[in-house]
């Protein structure tokens, strides 16, 4: 009994303080509010209303306002909020809440507050079912109380309904949505609205639910672009279909105004519905007698909405809503090779559409936090996009920690619904210097450092172990998995892994101030390094003795990335990564990186093409796949963004030298390309560099904020410190 009290006091600390409501401070006043005959069940849609009247509006407002799982807001007639809410889960006992300026919208005297909610009702990858479906709001300031109690109205929504099969797959927490017209209760969230709602069921102190303990929201409310016009719209053969061209892969909702009778069914899909070979999400819309409109709130992404138009309905106008994770684009990589210039694109397209509530491996198949995809994804955000972007990450790194089970493991995806397996590899990576480090030295953000480290500790010394030489001994958890593909040399790659998460753990160690755990794990570094080669250096290759496949490229690679290859070494393993081609979209992100380190840029660059050409042959996508080939997963696959990185970071050489980009270096890579440029927005500020050689000669532009300082190193060495403003070097 007093383990298991133990444990539980443990998950329970791993919440934040920062992140917790008030962080005890403050009383919660406002009540879980339901509806009588709900049942919470899946796909359970509710309708809440609030009149009040105020006899001065406020200058400020903040309402905070949880569900489970997503909500849309109105106040006086004007939508507040499309879409709020996060998938459930910050810890396993815990729901987000979010915080919303509501001060803008309210008036003095009448005002209506009207709020859809959507309850998922099923468990799902990254998201947690709490089981009750229904509203908390609480909005106090200025002599202002405005809370969810027994004076607000609300109704189960009948007009939402399910779809017959097929039915969304089993990793998706969100179903179908159908809209029957012929049930809509008109203007309901309207200030003029006149019919009857029912009163609404309080469910006792929100600590008394199971949606459990409160957390802010840590990212942004959806950046909504609003309602648009597609960029091309075509009907097909028999016209019963209209293709509508989107600008590129995006989320949206779908919107429709037809005219018809009643009773006509209207689907809705993208062109990725059926996507990894399992159905996702889609829409139906049912007619009642007239004109009317509709849009369907639940996203869907794709590079076409297809509307499926019954005989007898006449459609008016199509147009449909872009939203997304609140960051900006930074001016993208460009260069004289225009297949570099589409490849950063296309990965940059391909990491934003896989941003949301949490990063996703795709947007469609999964929605699903997988750790291996986050540790490319946020390396490529910091390259990639505004700082607003950093906060996903940040995010995901306390799921995970929050989630870390009773007996050490940490897994993912979470947060868990449906799955609790262990990913080992896929877990050293992000724990390590790809991953929680690499967040720390490019954000500058070491808030969650303590936060983690005990955890983190108690994952690489209790779960895993080391033989009598030192090396970890090979886990399998409950999914074996280093790569995607054949000949996989999981050996070399779980000390290779696991090294480098000593690496981030030592780091983190050193900042925190424990020096003699510090000086252990650096024993651990010592030793592994001691007895690398002796293991598996071949003359030829880096092997392991129970490797029975062909020399994998992965195992090169990261004997590269992770320091344990000697230079020496390195013709060798160029030969190996010129004859070898194993490793998945996933992995060779590190294989180029290797190359690169090797001081390789030419092969580099031209391996990245001989591996992306084929994705980028399909002109009419957008994104890169999850495999080499089109039919071999989705097309929208965030693991496969790491030249993004690598274009921005080595072709142009930018890296930081210290937290947060408050020194650099400008270090370019150019192979056989004459000019390159790429634009970094940090937190200490933009920086923006452009390099070009003729022969021998090399010129480097750089842009230095305030406050920082850059070191430019050109090939032969030479190396130039400026300061803050811009620059013209040349060597």
């Amino acid at each position: 009994m007093k383990k298991t009290l133990l444990i539980i006091i443990i998950l329970f600390c791993y919440i934040p303080a920062a992140w917790s409501f008030g962080n005890g401070a403050e009383p919660v006043k406002g009540k879980w509010l339901s509806i009588e005959h709900s049942q919470s069940k899946p796909n359970t849609w509710l309708i809440f209303r609030k009149d009040v009247n105020l006899a001065v509006a406020p200058a400020s407002l903040t309402a905070r306002i949880a569900v489970d799982s997503k909500y849309w807001l109105w106040i006086n007639d004007r939508m507040v909020v499309f879409e709020g809410g996060l998938k459930r889960g910050p810890a396993r006992h815990a729901t987000y809440y979010d915080e919303v300026e509501i001060a803008p919208y309210l008036t003095s005297g009448d005002n209506t507050i009207a709020v859809l909610v959507w309850h998922f009702g099923r468990n799902g990858f990254s998201h947690a079912n709490s089981g009750v479906a229904g509203l908390w709001f609480e909005a106090i300031a200025g002599g202002v109380e405005l809370v969810s109690d027994g004076s607000w109205t609300g109704t189960v929504y009948d007009a939402y309904q399910d779809t017959e099969a097929p039915y969304p797959n089993y990793r998706l927490p969100e179903s179908n949505i159908r809209f029957d017209a012929r049930l809509e209760l008109a203007g309901w969230n309207k200030k003029s609205f006149t019919g009857h709602i029912h009163g609404t069921l309080l469910i006792d102190e929100i600590k008394d639910t199971s949606v459990g303990q409160l957390v802010k929201r840590p990212i942004p409310l959806w950046k909504d672009y609003g309602l648009t016009e597609y960029t091309a719209v075509r009907k097909s053969v028999g016209g019963d279909t209209l293709f509508c061209r989107l600008p590129y892969n995006c989320h949206v909702t779908p919107y429709l105004k037809v005219k018809a009778a009643e009773g006509a069914v209207i689907g809705m899909h993208t062109d990725l519905y059926i996507s990894g070979n399992s159905p996702n999400v889609r829409a139906e819309y049912v007619t009642r007698n007239g004109e009317q409109e509709y849009e369907s709130p639940g996203w869907m992404n794709g590079n076409e909405v297809w509307y499926v138009i019954p005989k007898g309905v006449e459609v008016v106008e199509v147009k449909y809503r872009e939203t997304g994770y609140n960051a900006e684009f930074v001016t993208p990589f460009r260069c004289n090779d225009p297949f570099y210039t589409e490849l950063w694109k296309r990965a940059a397209r391909t990491l934003y559409v896989t941003m949301r509530d949490t990063y996703m491996d795709c947007p469609d198949r999964e929605r699903a936090q997988w750790w291996g995809d986050e540790v490319n994804e946020l390396g490529e955000t910091f390259y990639a996009l505004t700082p607003s972007s950093h906060q996903l990450a940040l995010k995901g790194i306390h799921e995970l920690a929050n989630w870390q089970r009773a007996d050490g493991v940490i897994f993912s995806p979470v947060p868990a619904g449906n799955w609790n397996r262990e990913l080992p590899l896929q877990m050293l990576a992000a724990v390590g210097w790809y991953g929680f480090y690499t967040q720390y030295y490019y954000s500058a953000d070491s808030s969650y450092i303590p936060v983690i480290y005990d955890g983190l500790k108690k994952y690489l010394h209790e779960v895993w172990r080391t033989d009598a030489d030192g090396l970890p001994i090979v886990r399998h958890g409950e999914w074996s998995w280093g790569d995607w593909g054949e000949h996989i040399d999981l050996d070399v790659l779980t000390s290779a892994w696991y090294y480098l998460a000593l690496k981030a753990e030592q780091a983190f160690a050193r900042q925190l101030g424990k020096d003699e755990e510090a000086d252990a794990v650096g024993l651990m570094m010592k030793k592994i390094a001691e007895i690398f080669d002796t293991r598996f250096w071949t003359g030829a290759a880096y092997r392991s003795p129970a490797h029975k496949g062909v020399t994998d490229d992965r195992a090169q690679a990261m004997a590269v990335v992770s320091g344990l290859a000697s230079a020496d070494k390195y013709p060798a393993l160029l030969k190996v990564l010129k004859k070898e081609y194993h490793a998945s979209p996933y992995m060779e992100k590190y294989v180029l990186e290797a190359l690169f380190l090797m001081n390789e840029p030419a092969f580099a660059l031209e391996r990245m093409k001989a591996r992306y050409e084929n994705m980028l042959s399909y002109a009419a996508y957008t994104t890169l796949f999850e495999g080499w080939d089109i039919h071999s997963g989705t097309i929208n696959h965030a693991w496969s963004g790491g030249p993004l990185t690598l274009l921005s970071q080595k072709v142009c050489g930018v890296e930081p030298t210290s937290p947060g980009f408050r020194t650099f270096r400008v270090a370019p890579q150019l192979g056989f390309l004459t000019e390159a440029s790429t634009t970094i927005a940090s937190v200490s500020g933009e920086i923006s560099v452009s390099v070009s050689q003729k022969g021998q000669k090399m010129k480097v532009k750089v842009k230095v904020p305030e406050g920082v300082t850059a070191e430019v190193v050109f090939p032969k060495g030479k190396a130039v410190e400026v300061g803050a403003g811009e620059h013209t070097l040349e060597r």
